[in-house]
């Protein structure tokens, strides 16, 4: 997703971080905020100074994150001011248009909301807090955690298994019972319907052919 060459690091302000997608996992936010209490209290500049935040830079010279919002949003709700950022690309000198239209051909932008709807860009959140919840990609997220699909650094990976999940997996009943759709969505993740999604472990037909055997 990212260039390879040395990153420009630059303290920014978490509130001052522009989003570039619509939702997060709140599940997952928790989880990382319990992470971050429990492994990096006394260590926090460490941690800090090896996490860092991507971001491109657009008209107006603000600072969109295109990745991490996850780990943005933990440390913001733990009371972390400031992070280093990585600059991936400066798109400052474009106009508005030009700006999103580059970002959505470079796939730094996720503009689906908790329903996997698209919207336009003009409705992604000014600030990390306003980010909403959808607990289909805390799912998606959990569900590679626990082995059901491999990790892949292409971008919003997670949204595409959400999606997926999304439409198999009732909103009440995930909301009900999280672990008990997290098994359903396990062997979800394993059958023949998700073999276009990205880590995709479910069998192959060689192996399928010689269960048959």
């Amino acid at each position: 997703m990212h260039d390879h060459r040395d990153p420009l690091l630059f303290p920014v302000r978490i509130a001052d971080l522009r989003p570039t997608q619509l939702t997060v996992g709140l599940r997952e936010v928790a989880q990382k905020r319990r992470h971050w209490r429990e492994s990096y209290g006394k260590k926090a500049d460490r941690f800090l100074g090896t996490h860092l935040i991507p971001v491109v830079i657009g008209p107006k010279r603000i600072n969109y994150i295109v990745d991490h919002h996850h780990l943005a949003r933990a440390l913001h709700d733990e009371g972390v001011r400031d992070v280093l950022t990585s600059t991936v690309a400066d798109l400052s000198q474009l106009d508005e248009g030009a700006f999103w239209f580059n970002l959505e051909n470079r796939n730094w932008t996720h503009p689906f909301d908790a329903k996997g709807r698209k919207r336009d860009v003009s409705e992604l959140p000014k600030t990390i807090d306003a980010l909403v919840d959808d607990p289909y990609r805390s799912l998606a997220g959990e569900l590679r955690q626990a082995g059901g699909y491999a990790k892949d650094d292409r971008p919003f990976v997670e949204f595409l298994w959400a999606d997926f999940l999304r439409r198999r997996i009732k909103s009440k009943r995930l909301k009900n019972n999280f672990d008990e759709c997290l098994k359903d969505a396990i062997l979800l993740a394993r059958s023949p319907d998700a073999n276009y999604l990205p880590g995709w472990c479910g069998p192959s037909d060689t192996s399928a052919q010689r269960t048959r055997k």
